[in-house]
């Protein structure tokens, strides 16, 4: 009997040791980094784990290493979902949080393989001595092993999602540097998911399964080599939750496990052939370099170059290019992200890996690093150019309108370009920018560097370049005209809150001004001076009061929620509350299941509601407060017979700042209680009727609907 099998055990398991390693040892270090690493030492002792159990196949060890063998296996998920969350991501710690409960769920999997040991029920070894097999032995899997498996494929799954949602969210060079890593395990997990799905399928440990899992070991660490020369420290994804809705992994593991008994059966007739171990190692590295050519950049544009060339078809869909500009632009409303979808568009569609955008200051002294496909936001600004050199590129930049390429020239601007936007390959083609103009001035410029396979741009690609930056350039002045506007009302709010204290300040200085005239004459009579010490405490604690509230509007408003009863929280108010005479009160407090609620702050909103429906009734007007709930919301509804409002004030007016009926409010009130009310995660609805009453209803959720 060969002992092909077991070497490629051996040699796939020291190819996944030395890659581990690698990383170890490697200058720089990250959360991926270390993930990577213990993915790798798993993949090589499950791989010597593998050889040993196959060496041992005639021997009562077989059970012991194959056990040995699942329990490396089991840590797999877990690892390597870890490095797929936290590879080339922006901001790793935040996908973590939100993939809490997968990462959890994968830790399961170590806590059943080691409860499926202790009761011995993962498999059940049988010893085969017929003629018609090779006498080794076989693994029946029993319930607990199927659970096991197929937990692992799911986990499996989860790796490959995320993965296809790093590469997918890449562009430049940022794809270029990580293409071939997430290549290489995409191949190795893809595989994986099909030995143990075929394991499900005839419920056995196969052998020959760990054979194609020790080959596509090797062909994912040929392939993981390539990745580890090249720098990925720079390189930052943001990969959208959405994109889940239309993942490919999902998709293809899907169909691929709806017909997994098809692909059984082809399975069988390979294994029946004597070359199988050959044809699994080809058939992988056919797979693989099919793959790499697909994602190849190169290959792509110049298939897409012979088409238009020999086909007589144009080299640009502009309809799609100019859909896909306006779309992806359309919903941007900060300058970086404009430039994060700007950049991205252009990269893809001119197969241009490095695509950086800069923008002149607003003094015109300088210009400004804003986003790019290639560097990260610490290396555009250590090549911001000096004052001077700034200078000598704005003023080429306002002397061309359309773009031209900056390698023609030796001039101080073009080498002032050139440094600014470097390039990382030797065959790159000519570096290009495109001045960005709107308004009648020069906002900007973007650059396009490192030009898959060298390949010059031409004419009608430097015209659709002109209309790509000229639309990019009336997006980003609307970007600046916004802020600008949006600037222009904080001010406005300002000067009103200004006008509004500085008045109130004003006529309590009066009142105090003319006391303070009076006191020298009436200063002897003790009546004079104990209306005096009132109205100066009645003064202070308006000054006070006044801050009190107007310091609502300097900070966030921060909640401290604890499981409340409403009904409670409710007669704590009406019975703080003195009323007023002549006015009644009706109660109708329900029994309400118990909500989180911070109960001070809540308390204000009941307590302003019912002093609001106060003023408003007259005397012999009546006011009603009930509770009780609807379709899941706990609902607060405070009524009164009052004067009402207008349909325009409730519009316009009603919860905004500094708005008023009444003649000494503040207009602040209804402002803090809609804070509060939507801070708890609930809603303030409003009905009123001139000279008919108002009706306020608070609702709030029964069960969670926070998002």
């Amino acid at each position: 009997m060969t002992n092909t099998p077991v070497t490629l055990a051996y040699v796939s398991a020291a190819c996944a040791g030395v890659i581990a390693l690698i990383a170890a040892f490697r200058g720089w270090r990250s959360i991926a980094v270390w993930f990577f690493g213990a993915g790798m030492a798993l993949l090589a002792v499950e791989s010597v784990f593998s050889g040993l159990a196959m060496d041992a196949a005639l021997s009562d060890d077989a059970r012991m290493w194959e056990t040995w063998q699942l329990g490396a296996m089991s840590f797999l998920p877990f690892a390597w979902l870890m490095f797929s969350l936290t590879y080339a991501r922006g901001t790793p710690r935040e996908y973590l949080r939100r993939w809490r409960y997968g990462i959890g769920a994968t830790l399961l999997l170590p806590a059943l393989f080691a409860y499926a040991c202790a009761h011995r029920s993962l498999f059940s070894p049988e010893s085969l001595n017929q003629e018609s097999f090779t006498p080794e032995w076989l693994f029946h899997l029993m319930r607990a092993g199927q659970v096991f498996e197929m937990m692992l494929v799911v986990g499996l799954t989860l790796v490959l999602i995320n993965l296809e949602r790093t590469i997918r969210s890449s562009v430049g060079t940022m794809r270029w540097r990580i293409k071939f890593m997430v290549l290489g395990l995409g191949v190795l997990f893809a595989v994986r998911i099909y030995t143990s799905s075929q394991t499900l399928l005839i419920r056995t440990l196969d052998p020959s399964q760990g054979l194609v899992n020790n080959v596509a070991l090797m062909v994912a660490c040929m392939l993981v080599v390539r990745s580890l020369f090249r720098d990925v420290s720079e390189v930052a994804v943001y990969p959208s939750d959405s994109f889940l809705k239309n993942s490919l992994t999902i998709l293809v593991v899907g169909i691929y496990l709806i017909s997994v008994g098809v692909v059984a059966r082809l399975a069988v007739w390979v294994r029946n052939d004597t070359s199988y171990q050959t044809r699994a190692f080809f058939l992988l590295l056919l797979l693989a370099a099919i793959t790499v050519v697909a994602l190849s950049d190169r290959v792509r544009l110049h298939t897409r170059r012979f088409i238009s060339r020999y086909f007589q078809r144009p080299l640009y869909d502009y309809r799609t290019v100019w859909r896909d500009l306006i779309e992806g632009t359309a919903s941007c409303v900060a300058q970086s992200d404009l430039s994060e979808a700007a950049v991205t568009m252009i990269s893809r569609t001119f197969e241009v890996l490095a695509v950086t955008v800069w923008l002149i200051d607003e003094k015109r002294e300088g210009v400004v690093f804003l986003g790019s496909t290639s560097l990260s936001p610490a290396a555009g600004a250590e090549l911001q150019p000096k004052k001077d050199e700034a200078l000598a590129v704005i003023a080429v930049l306002q002397k061309n309108a359309d773009p031209f390429d900056i390698e023609i020239s030796d001039e101080v601007w073009a080498v002032t370009l050139r440094h600014m936007n470097p390039v990382r390959f030797r065959i790159s083609g000519n570096r290009v920018c495109v001045p960005l103009s709107a308004g009648g001035q020069v906002i900007g410029m973007i650059v396009l560097g490192d030009r898959v396979g060298g390949v010059q741009l031409g004419a009608q690609e430097y015209d659709l370049l002109r209309c790509v930056g000229d639309q990019v350039a009336a997006e980003l002045l609307n970007v600046q005209l916004s802020r600008k506007i949006l600037e222009a009302k904080e001010l406005e709010a300002f000067q009103t809150m200004s006008a509004f204290f500085v008045h109130d300040l004003k006529n309590t200085a009066s009142t105090l001004n003319l006391m303070l005239q009076n006191l020298p004459i009436h200063f002897d009579n003790p009546e004079f001076r104990a209306d005096a010490l009132r109205g100066v405490g009645k003064t202070c604690e308006h000054i006070n009061h006044l801050i009190s509230r107007l310091s609502l509007l300097r900070h966030d408003l921060q909640i401290k929620p604890l499981t409340s009863d409403l009904n409670e929280v409710v007669s704590r108010s009406l019975s703080s509350w003195a009323g007023v005479q002549g006015i009644s009160v009706v109660k109708n407090l329900q029994t309400c299941p118990p909500l989180p609620l911070d109960q001070e702050q809540f308390l204000k909103v009941v307590t302003n509601l019912i002093i609001n429906a106060s003023e408003a009734v007259s005397k012999g007007g009546e006011i009603r407060v009930e509770t009780g709930q609807n379709n899941g919301w706990a609902v607060l509804t405070v009524a009164d017979n009052g004067c009402g409002m207008t349909p325009e004030f409730m519009s316009r007016s009603l919860f905004r700042p500094f708005q008023t009926t009444k003649k000494k409010g503040f207009g602040i009130g209804m402002f803090q209680s809609k804070m509060i009310v939507e801070a708890h995660g609930g809603r303030i609805e409003v009905e009123s009727e001139q000279n008919r009453g108002t009706i306020f209803r608070i609702l709030l959720p029964i069960q969670a609907q926070r998002v």
